[in-house]
């Protein structure tokens, strides 16, 4: 099982409670990458509005730039999305960014992707909110059919293309992975994904059981072999002998270096394929924390 570390991209995760600086991000990154963990993800936001009204806005960078940053100051750890937003940018685009930047890492991206759900930043950029799934479904296809080398005519109800290819092509097969819960979002992830991810959790609890479930249903009604679509699960992991950070994630996983490998051995014995942690607090000692747990599994 792989485990990876997101990396902070918003206000909250810096050391001083705000926004964190490159410095601060490019550390995260080169501490998991020295502590022999497998990955780091950053989240796409424009901003997050919690109450949606006039309340605090709260600062995030832009993901793409920041994982291609990452990528120059790393060498060996993969490079995701946790995910990035069908919503901001064309499928064309986006397959085009994505070919650069596994160009660019030595193929270390996993592309993750979402249909997006934070009306506020929709609402504050001009992006329309109406049929996202049914949106996402058509930038999906596009996306997809043309980070397989494939030329892609598509003529849909929100997107469209004409002989589009990606000139120069991939180098490889980029992964894709969707992050989905509902029936739709697991049939387009069976359909057209290699990995999947359910996020956020502690220790392993009947709903991540459940979640795993639903996902094996789906592939199986869509006649994908097993273990086609890799399991990817999102927990958030508390350091108790580092300052509390202001707003905690409810059930993250706490207690000793010890207990912390137990629970990641429990998710192995689940079958997940790689595991996503947010750390708490976002410091180079959470991260060398959760290597000394990933050591005792094994």
């Amino acid at each position: 099982m792989k485990i990876g570390v997101m990396l902070p991209v918003g206000d909250n995760e810096g050391p001083d409670g705000g926004v964190p600086s490159w410095a601060e991000v490019r550390a995260i990154a080169q501490a998991v990458e020295t502590n022999g963990l497998d990955s780091v993800w950053l989240a796409d936001h424009f901003l997050y509005r919690p109450g949606g009204g006039d309340e605090r806005t709260y600062g995030m960078h832009e993901a793409w730039t920041l994982l291609t940053a990452v990528a120059a100051v790393t060498d060996r750890i993969e490079l995701g999305t946790m995910v990035l937003c069908g919503s901001f940018r064309d499928p064309g685009l986006t397959a085009k960014m994505a070919a650069t930047l596994d160009l660019v890492s030595s193929g270390r991206l996993i592309l993750g992707v979402g249909a997006g759900w934070h009306d506020p930043e929709y609402e504050a950029f001009g992006l329309p909110t109406d049929h996202r799934v049914g949106r996402f479904a058509e930038w999906l296809e596009i996306l997809a059919r043309l980070l397989r080398k494939e030329n892609v005519t598509f003529d849909g109800k929100y997107h469209q293309v004409r002989d589009a290819e990606l000139v120069p092509a991939p180098v490889r097969e980029i992964p894709i992975l969707v992050a989905a819960r509902r029936p739709r979002m697991l049939e387009l992830t069976a359909q057209w994904a290699d990995a999947w991810n359910t996020a956020w959790f502690g220790v392993v609890d009947e709903r991540v059981k459940e979640r795993l479930g639903e996902l094996k249903a789906a592939t199986d009604a869509s006649d994908r072999p097993d273990g086609a679509v890799a399991r990817t699960v999102g927990i958030a992991v508390r350091d108790p002998e580092q300052p509390a950070i202001d707003e905690p994630s409810p059930g993250a996983v706490e207690g000793t270096v010890e207990e912390l490998a137990a629970a990641l051995r429990d998710y192995r014995g689940l079958g997940v394929d790689h595991l996503i942690v947010a750390v708490e607090p976002v410091t180079p000692r959470s991260v060398e924390r959760l290597a000394e747990a990933a050591r005792l599994v094994g």
